[in-house]
């Protein structure tokens, strides 16, 4: 319990510590066309929920089931069902790289709770939410 705290509060404070203020938003804006856009926000929707989701199996000793909804979510094999290909064209490259080390690390978790070597997957978990952190503070859409 004590590793899940440290990691959730480390994710945490690094969004918060290099969150821009509200007024002076100077992440670069991501152009794309509005179908597009609007895919893009579904999916981050889905993937938040995805990780709500992951938290709570963990919280509830349940890892392969954290590990089967990573992998199928978030993980390398969720790719095809987000479109990530079609998206890819339209994002810059530290986006792409960002979006694929999330991917990487979500099937990196799934294989390390499924394998029941929790630190690890804990690990990897922080790195999906870091990647994710990464790319809010730079890239927008809107």
């Amino acid at each position: 319990m004590k590793t899940f705290v440290s990691i959730i509060l480390s994710v945490c404070l690094t969004g918060i510590t290099r969150a821009a203020p509200p007024d002076e938003d100077s992440r670069q804006l991501v152009q794309m066309p509005a179908m597009m856009q609007q895919h893009m926000l579904a999916n981050m929707r889905d993937h938040l929920t995805a990780i709500n989701e992951i938290l709570t199996s963990m919280a509830h000793a349940q890892p392969e089931t954290a590990a089967g909804i990573a992998e199928s979510r978030l993980g390398m094999s969720s790719l095809e069902r987000h479109g990530a290909a079609h998206m890819a064209a339209v994002m810059p490259e530290g986006m792409r790289e960002a979006g694929t080390r999330m991917h990487r690390a979500a099937s990196r978790f799934a294989l390390k709770a499924e394998a029941g070597e929790t630190d690890a997957a804990w690990r990897a978990l922080a790195e999906v939410t870091s990647a994710c952190v990464a790319c809010h503070a730079n890239y927008r859409v809107r």
